[in-house]
């Protein structure tokens, strides 16, 4: 795989520095995705019209992830493709997360769904377009051999924002313009900061590469039969996050309609729930990621994760009240840490033998499996609720069925370990 052409490998202090601002980058992200998909929305959805709250959600997820699916590959592949003194991944950090910022805070001053969705949509393509050139650094500037190390400090970080946005979104409920302000502003000033002190190679110099918009298509689609390891991988990705999300999307009217708590205390509620995944999700990526890399093995650690997730998701099914949500919480950052840290490292080591640099494109194509369950398992969980009379346990026993078929994916994966 040809992984040099614009970034040489980094070593020393400047590993250190990018897998430090590849943190941080990620955390961040991770935080206003979770603070804002997870508290923020649901809360103002809920205010604008309550009647219709589990069914507006679902609408605006799958809208969004729509955009968010076709996004991600599309901006993979146009930062391959980009040649600037600032290289092929900077534009598109800097330029899409302040774009994406911008829309973000209006998305607080909006007083219908409508309006809300549209400003949510353009946010969501902006920060679609930079995440893509974000995650394939990893795969420019960093050996394979390394990267299960910038893999667990980066999943630990992805991590800790998942439950730091969630904490911070909970108790800022109240304050709905300074909260989006607060996860616009810290974004964007990260992204900038990224692209300076950790400066890509110009790829100005580059010989452009011919485009189709044909061939361009064609090359979305990667055969699972040619690349069947790619194929499996993304079945797994997919599974686990159709699990996740179903769960993940509802949290905020699990407890309040499935728990029975009131708006202000599930606002609380999911705070301090986030404080619990917290500490389970940075111990288990370090520690997974280190001895991923110790031992060289991807797919132990991926089967083991998918197997504690649906351990976790059992929890409220058999104690439906808090004590179960609490077990849930810890359970879940343990395993979802786990995957996380070494889903990415196996991620860029299933990716096509690549002469052409279109790495950024088929890393852009495996994030779909991300965006998929986006658009699908919420539209699932509205069905299933609707079918059920609103019986959330239902949604709790999808998660896991779907979970636990992440793991059986794994296996037949034969290039690594």
């Amino acid at each position: 795989m040809t992984l040099e052409r614009t970034a040489q490998t980094v070593e020393g202090v400047r590993r250190r520095r990018l897998q430090l601002s590849l943190m941080v980058n990620f955390f961040l992200l991770m935080a206003l995705y979770s603070g804002v998909l997870g508290v923020l929305l649901p809360n103002q959805i809920a205010a604008l019209d309550p009647a219709n709250k589990a069914n507006n959600l679902a609408l605006l997820f799958a809208v969004t992830s729509v955009f968010s699916t076709l996004t991600t590959p599309i901006a993979g592949a146009l930062s391959d493709r980009t040649r600037s003194r600032w290289g092929r991944r900077s534009p598109w950090i800097a330029i899409a997360s302040v774009i994406g910022s911008i829309c973000l805070f209006g998305v607080s001053w909006m007083t219908s769904f409508w309006a809300l969705m549209v400003f949510w949509v353009m946010a969501t393509v902006a920060y679609n377009s930079m995440q893509p050139a974000m995650t394939t650094v990893i795969a420019d500037r960093f050996p394979p051999e390394a990267r299960g190390v910038v893999s667990g400090i980066v999943g630990a970080g992805m991590t800790a924002g998942l439950t730091a946005g969630t904490v911070v979104a909970g108790y800022l409920a109240g304050a709905q313009v300074m909260a989006y302000a607060l996860f616009a502003l810290a974004i964007a000033a990260s992204c900038l900061v990224f692209v300076v002190i950790n400066r890509e190679s110009s790829s100005a110099d580059l010989p452009a590469r011919p485009f189709s918009w044909i061939a361009f298509a064609k090359g979305f689609w990667i055969s699972p039969k040619e690349h069947p390891d790619f194929a499996w991988a993304f079945a797994g990705r997919f599974t686990v996050y159709m699990g996740y999300q179903a769960i993940a999307a509802y949290m905020l009217y699990i407890l309040r309609d499935y728990i029975g708590l009131s708006d202000g205390d599930s606002n609380i509620a999911i705070a301090n729930m986030a404080i619990l995944t917290l500490i389970c999700l940075v111990a288990s990526s370090l520690v997974s990621g280190w001895l991923s890399d110790r031992y060289q093995r991807r797919k132990p650690f991926v089967f083991g994760a998918s197997l504690i997730m649906g351990c976790a998701m059992l929890a409220p099914l058999l104690l439906p009240n808090m004590t179960g949500m609490w077990i849930y919480a810890g359970i879940i950052g343990l395993g979802y840490g786990m995957f996380m840290s070494i889903d990415m490292a196996l991620m860029t080591q299933v990716l096509p033998q690549s002469t052409e640099g279109d790495e950024g494109k088929d890393l852009g194509v495996l994030t779909t499996a991300v965006n998929i369950p986006q658009i699908i398992s919420p539209v699932m969980a509205a069905v299933l609720l609707y079918l059920f009379d609103g019986d959330y346990s239902v949604i709790f026993i999808a998660a896991v069925i779907f979970v636990f078929g992440s793991a059986l994916c794994v296996m037949p994966i034969r290039s690594v370990r």
